[in-house]
């Protein structure tokens, strides 16, 4: 068995996001609780929250009259514009930024970030929201900069949800709210490591030299690591007394992730594999292996 959270609310007193903690056979995704459901709750929640304190919800501006909410996001930028790759175990904190763009005469709102995997909220298999309501800072009339922060738990995922995640943004003022979808893009991948050993050492100059290893990726359906097979991986060179490596095999790994190929020995110098990632695996580079030849 396996615990499996997601965010139900928004704290009006903190800010926090609250968990409500299910249990589910795991690598069932059946079993999850709904991500839109979570949501829905979520941006009421948010609403509440700004009801709560609308004086401070954005720079202190007070809360004006009930108008149909008119709002944009634009700017939408997700762990520095960097692929989120997660392993099999532990935490993985994920900082996102975006602009909210709205009337003049908005008055006091609240803004929290929530990120999903699937074309839209309703049909999406899992999905986080921010661990705390967004800091809105305003940068003009009509628009205020937000930053907020998502966890991403590989306890919490599944093989199906890696690729690629969308953004949301919920936005609530004292008398309305609104959620924003697919405003922003983000890969989620899984881990991927790949090792590398070249024997024998010493070699003799010319002799034949085997370069062995192995490709594994992150199994969230397991928390881990498995052999990665049929993935092409590069395997690189360099001398000794050079900084730069380049390019000498193009390999596939076996049904079970391993590596092998074979080199004629001509220098002293550093073989690794390289594997340029996949529409679900990370890139992954070995610590190059030295080679001393005779």
């Amino acid at each position: 068995m396996r615990i499996r959270a997601t965010v139900a609310a928004v704290s009006a007193v903190s800010g926090a996001l609250a968990l409500s903690a299910f249990v589910a056979p795991a690598a069932q995704a059946a079993d999850r609780p709904s991500f839109a459901s979570t949501v829905r709750d979520t941006v009421a929640d948010l609403r509440a929250d700004v009801r709560a304190d609308a004086p401070a919800a954005r720079g202190g501006a007070a809360a004006k009259g009930a108008a149909a909410i008119d709002v944009t996001v634009s700017g939408v930028t997700v762990n520095n514009s960097k692929d989120i790759v997660v392993g099999a175990t532990g935490s993985y904190h994920v900082p996102i930024t975006y602009t909210v763009n709205h009337a003049a005469d908005l008055g006091a709102f609240g803004s929290a970030p929530v990120i999903y995997h699937g074309s839209t909220i309703d049909t999406s298999t899992w999905g986080y929201a921010s661990d705390a309501v967004a800091t809105c800072t305003e940068v003009s009339a009509t628009a205020s900069k937000c930053s907020a922060d998502f966890t991403f738990l590989p306890a919490e995922l599944l093989n199906i949800d890696a690729g690629t995640w969308r953004v949301g943004v919920a936005v609530a003022t004292v008398d309305e709210e609104t959620m924003l979808e697919n405003v922003g893009t983000r890969k989620v991948l899984r881990t991927s490591k790949v090792t590398v050993d070249a024997a024998p050492e010493p070699v003799k100059k010319g002799a034949t030299l085997t370069v062995t290893g192995k490709l594994t990726r992150a199994d969230w359906d397991t928390n881990k690591y498995v052999g990665y097979g049929t993935q092409s991986v590069v395997l690189q060179y360099r001398p000794a007394d050079s900084t730069a490596y380049t390019n000498v095999k193009g390999i596939k790994s076996t049904a079970a992730g391993a590596l092998k190929t074979t080199v004629k020995a001509s220098a002293d110098g550093y073989y690794r594999f390289v594997f340029n990632g996949s529409p679900t695996g990370g890139k992954a580079t070995a610590a190059g292996d030295h080679v001393d030849v005779k």
